[in-house]
């Protein structure tokens, strides 16, 4: 290219978009398209991929069909363009939010030689009437964003991005762009073979965003722990992405009850809904962006400062694209995962009923991405190293959560060379499950039908304290360490690389840590009700003393038990929260608003002067508010009993025992609300009966249904009798 070529390039750079240089190859890649030939970038989110065919696009001849899948990415691509020039017919986009009046005036601009860029989803651009329309214009290039979609074996495969060159072909020769900020070589080749691009210029840049700080954590209390997260990072924008949109909305919610603005984004909302909730993202009306994978692609919002992932993705090209767009600005960038082993089954049970081939991939991808979570060596060089990327783990510089606190690593040269011995005597045709499974000498279908029993390895790696985990542990460093390769397109197979059977010959000390073990992690997302330790451990031992006296004066004074008053894992909770304000103490397990108002007050003055005495540093993030409870059966309990209907009815219309029925008005009553059930006692026992267990109550310092049964005799009361008295009791003495 001639300089003054080259010049008029940085001129129309900062004409159009201010800026003075090039990022990375973004002029090379411009360059070849310019040239009119067939380019293929892999650029990772924040790299400037959209540059590369807007600026082309501007400075050629005729109009540039940019295909990309969602709407929401060309409404925010085209609005910036706008604001480039005084035009607003220099870019538009086709598709199916558009009205008749729309469309026609979007087609005249571009007959009228205004319009540079179009952005038309797949499926418009398979319309008979468009591909007419295609033909009768200038069209300077097609180009293809978020190409991945084109691969089954990339994160989001679409049929329709198949059809795409076929259309292509129909149109006419013109030079094609394909775009993706995810592809491994696997979806590298799929997506040239499937454009026909296998000559075309390719231009991959590194994977690495340094920037990015990368951590998981175990999936317990996760609504808690995140609201926590969320409030450390105040006035900072955001993104928290879940798998259902049932999640999605209920964790908007509370986080919004918790005082952080945040919005629910997933493509079962109102398109209109979905564009005013990006929009004031955008604007920083919102901080926080609860949503399903349909959020956030190409969406180009610079200053995200944290992407939580409520739950582990389906594959590792979702989580770094979700990841990448944190910090694309190249500032601060968290990226926090919760995983639990739950979530992967559920995840497998999701796939059933796909066809097997697409089962197969889909388990592949999975057992990726459990890796990763699971893996205790450095994030960063796993993560580049299945984008086919060498990374010396030395210059993550602590910023993957393994780097910064490191476990610490075992000589396991004997074992590697043991792992690729095996891998050679099952002539490189199995997965790791079925490696580990010779080592361990476990007899599967498999093992027996290859008779790998028979094998001089077979059981050798059963010793010690060695499992599944260690030798997945162990066989993962050898793939990272380049000794072995996985051949994805056979599922998963292991082969040995060149170097690998050079070790074998020579074998080296190699180090390895053992993998994460996450196999305790509840997953416990329903519990949003601001409770903590509640075993009485972390609780203040001071405070919580000091509270269960003040109980006891409450109590004598009141002539109550103590437990209707608050039962002790309240006061545990109370200790650890250090709860000053009325709506702090609402919060406490088992409290509620109704005893908050009726006992709460010296409770809260106690604790108040106690932090203020010992210079309590009070963990606020801790307390979090839960949404109402929209538990249908408690709503449909409660009103029934407002309406005075028989317990036995009620419990027949959910179709539940009486006792069942009665475990759930007890639940009820001990979170704080006041049910009124004294017309269905009335009915079903004398007052001799009723007076006689509502005093034993009163008098006793325990709630036990059986040392009341003892007591007031087994042959005069049953266990049902017992519990509904004591239910009458909670309700009008401590509620």
């Amino acid at each position: 290219m001639l300089e003054a070529e080259t010049t008029t390039l940085h001129q129309y750079l900062h004409k159009f978009f201010g800026f003075d240089t090039f990022k990375g190859e973004q002029e090379a890649i411009i360059t070849s398209l310019l040239e009119k030939k067939d380019t293929f970038v892999i650029m990772p989110t924040g790299g400037g991929k959209s540059l590369c065919y807007q600026l082309p696009a501007l400075v050629s001849e005729g109009t540039a069909i940019i295909i990309s899948p969602l709407i929401a990415l060309m409404k925010n691509q085209v609005d910036a363009l706008r604001n480039f020039g005084n035009e607003d017919g220099i870019a538009h986009f086709l598709n199916s939010s558009l009205t008749k009046p729309e469309i026609a005036r979007v087609k005249q601009d571009i007959k009228d030689g205004k319009t540079k860029l179009l952005y038309v989803a797949p499926e418009s651009l398979t319309k008979q009437e468009n591909v007419v329309f295609f033909n009768e214009i200038k069209i300077s290039f097609f180009a293809i964003d978020e190409a991945h979609c084109i691969s089954e074996w990339g994160h989001d495969f679409r049929p329709e991005y198949r059809r795409i060159r076929t259309i292509i072909e129909e149109i006419g020769t013109v030079p094609i762009i394909a775009l993706t900020a995810t592809a491994t070589p696997k979806v590298q080749q799929d997506i040239q073979k499937n454009l026909g691009m296998t000559d075309a210029n390719v231009y991959k840049s590194s994977f690495n965003r340094g920037n990015l700080y990368y951590e998981v954590r175990p999936k317990q209390n996760v609504i808690k722990e995140i609201i926590k997260y969320v409030k450390t990072q105040h006035g900072k924008s955001g993104i928290i992405y879940c798998l259902s949109r049932k999640k999605v909305e209920e964790l908007a919610e509370t986080l919004r009850v918790n005082g952080v603005k945040a919005q629910a984004y997933h493509a079962g909302l109102e398109a209109k809904e979905r564009a005013s909730t990006q929009d004031a993202f955008l604007m920083e009306d919102i901080d926080v962006i609860v949503a399903t994978i349909a959020f956030g692609m190409g969406i180009d919002k610079p200053d995200v400062r944290f992407v939580i992932h409520h739950d582990i993705p389906k594959s590792l090209e979702g989580y770094y694209q979700e990841t990448g767009r944190g910090g694309r600005d190249g500032g601060e960038g968290n990226c926090v995962t919760f995983y639990s082993h739950d979530d992967i089954v559920k995840l497998e049970k999701f796939m059933k009923g796909k066809p097997v081939a697409e089962q197969e991939i889909g388990k592949q991808l999975l057992h990726e991405t459990v890796s990763y979570a699971e893996t205790s060596s450095c994030r960063r060089k796993f993560l580049l190293h299945y984008f086919g990327e060498e990374f010396d783990e030395a210059n993550c510089g602590g910023m993957c959560d393994n780097c910064r606190n490191p476990k610490q690593k075992f000589e396991a040269k004997d074992d590697v060379e043991l792992a690729l011995e095996a891998i050679e005597d099952m002539k490189e045709k199995f997965k790791t499950k079925d490696v580990i499974n010779v080592l361990l000498g476990n007899v599967t279908a498999t093992v027996k039908s290859y008779k790998h029993n028979d094998l001089e390895c077979f059981g050798k790696g059963s010793e010690d304290d060695k499992n599944e985990k260690y030798w997945n542990a162990v066989i993962r460093q050898a793939l990272v360490s380049g000794l072995l390769s996985k051949d994805i397109e056979n599922y998963g197979l292991l082969k040995i690389t060149k170097e690998g059977h050079s070790f074998i010959k020579k074998p080296y000390s190699v180090m390895v840590t053992k993998d994460h073990d996450y196999e305790g992690t509840e997953n416990d997302d329903d519990d949003a009700s601001g409770g903590g330790n509640k075993g009485g451990s972390g609780a203040d031992a001071i405070l919580f003393s000091a509270l269960k006296d003040l109980l006891k004066q409450t109590a004598h004074k009141l002539k109550l038990p103590p437990y209707v008053i608050f039962q002790e894992i309240s006061l545990e909770e109370m200790a650890i929260q250090y709860p000053i304000k009325m709506d702090e103490l609402v919060n406490i397990t088992g409290v509620g608003q109704g005893k908050a108002q009726k006992f709460g007050k010296p409770f809260l003055d106690l604790i108040a002067k106690y932090v203020e005495e010992n210079e309590i540093e009070r963990p606020l993030d801790m307390v979090v508010k839960s949404i109402v409870n929209k538990s249908g059966l408690k709503v449909y309990i409660i009103q029934s009993i407002d309406r005075k209907l028989p317990l036995e009815d009620i419990a027949s219309a959910k179709g539940l025992g009486l006792s069942d029925l009665i475990t759930e008005i007890e639940s009820i009553v001990s979170s704080g609300t006041k049910v009124n059930i004294a017309y269905y006692i009335n009915e079903n026992l004398d007052e001799d009966k009723q007076h006689e267990a509502l005093q034993y109550f009163k008098e006793s310092h325990s709630d036990s249904v059986e040392e009341a049964l003892k007591e007031l005799g087994e042959e005069e009361y049953s266990e049902d009798e017992i519990r509904l008295l004591r239910i009458k009791f909670m309700s009008e003495f401590g509620n």
